[in-house]
């Protein structure tokens, strides 16, 4: 289905905000979304969800939604209508979005041809928002319940890649059931692990992203306060060893013959953070090197084990692939991100910027492999 196959233009419900870590950062990727939509070829509808978990009828104002002197927007500024709830039927053969306040008669806002959600972290980027899309028979952008599932939980997605063959660094999880049980076996479980593999370790909430509760732990005295902090965030925790090496990014997009890698970036040290984290991602704008320093061979490898990656979780629509280059010159995948950044300093769009798609082709191209897409099994 596109504009010019059908009588009407097609109408893109942005779906963003949600209950995880991430809330904030998912408003702001909606704003560079919302601002790149093409709206002579669609129609848009922007839903946003309060941390509470409410559905909620937004402003369709990027500029609203992005981060001011370091402060982060949420959903519930936006939302419009007061207690108003918007409901998604589970109905596939109407994609009828209601509006409903209390005391009041619903009221139908239409129907739905394509959601872009642009959710981060669990009850979005997880798999569960795509479940209840593939119940309402609603196309959207991205990975499927399967993929989204897998690239949320690292535990999984590594157990993935190492079915499949792709090289990853040493890691060890506890789950939530060890640390309730016996807390101290599975502290000591992180101990034997720092003891094999040596100081410092990354700890790490088992299923978020944008670098939220990950703690560097240089030794024993800061390993409690870590596994709190991960914890935070949830109960399944991933403890990672040191990497010495350049973290290089890959994207991944899907075309009409099949998905192709961009060209990589680079992240360079931050002097200001111990790592990477979300102060440097967000706030500080750490800026990636794109193209990536790397000789040929390198950026052949890598793009390869990129779209390799892609293959091997089962992924659609969009994937960026973080991967280290070892000191002996060897890659190694650190995770998947199935619904990346698009924040006007995001690492996925600045590839594919580089790679010759534009940030306004870019979001075209992403809806219009959702519409050719059916839903259900495929």
């Amino acid at each position: 289905m596109s504009s010019e196959t059908s009588s009407h233009k097609p109408r893109v419900a942005v779906v963003f905000g949600g209950r995880s870590s991430e809330h904030a950062i998912s408003v702001v990727t909606a704003g560079a979304v919302l601002a790149a939509i093409d709206r002579d070829k669609y129609d848009v509808l922007p839903i946003g969800i309060t941390t509470d978990g409410r559905w909620a009828l937004t402003a369709d104002d990027p500029a609203r939604m992005a981060i001011t002197d370091r402060k982060l927007p949420s959903v519930a500024e936006l939302a419009e209508g007061g207690d108003g709830a918007v409901v998604l039927s589970a109905d596939p053969t109407t994609r009828e979005v209601v509006y409903s306040e209390p005391g009041a008669v619903p009221k139908a806002l239409g129907e739905v041809d394509v959601v872009f959600p642009v959710l981060h972290g669990p009850y979005g980027e997880d798999g569960t928002l795509q479940g209840l899309l593939e119940l309402s028979g609603v196309p959207y952008v991205g990975c499927g319940v399967l993929a989204s599932a897998v690239g949320q939980d690292k535990d999984y997605m590594k157990r993935v890649f190492t079915s499949f063959g792709l090289p990853v660094g040493p890691y060890e999880v506890v789950r939530p059931r060890e640390w309730d049980t016996d807390p101290a076996a599975a502290r000591k479980k992180i101990v034997d692990f720092a003891g094999e593999h040596g100081w410092p370790l990354f700890v790490k909430p088992a299923r978020a992203g944008s670098s939220m509760g990950i703690s560097k732990v240089d030794d024993l005295a800061g390993l409690d306060a870590a596994i709190e902090e991960a914890r935070r965030h949830d109960p399944k925790i991933i403890v990672e060893s040191l990497l010495r090496g350049r973290e290089i990014e890959c994207g991944v997009l899907e075309f009409e013959d099949g998905p192709r890698a961009s060209v990589p970036a680079e992240i360079p040290p931050v002097t200001a953070h111990d790592f990477y984290d979300f102060e440097a991602k967000y706030i500080d704008s750490a800026a990636g090197i794109v193209p990536a320093p790397l000789t040929e061979e390198q950026t052949a490898e890598v793009r390869a084990l990129a779209v390799a990656a892609f293959d091997a979780a089962s992924c659609e629509g969009l994937v960026r692939a973080d991967f280290f280059l070892q000191d002996n010159g060897e890659f190694v995948i650190n995770e998947i991100n199935t619904l990346p950044g698009f924040t006007p300093i995001s690492m996925y769009p600045r590839m594919w910027q580089e790679s010759g798609v534009s940030y306004p082709e870019l979001v075209d191209r992403l809806l219009e492999a959702a519409l050719r897409r059916s839903t259900g099994l495929r």
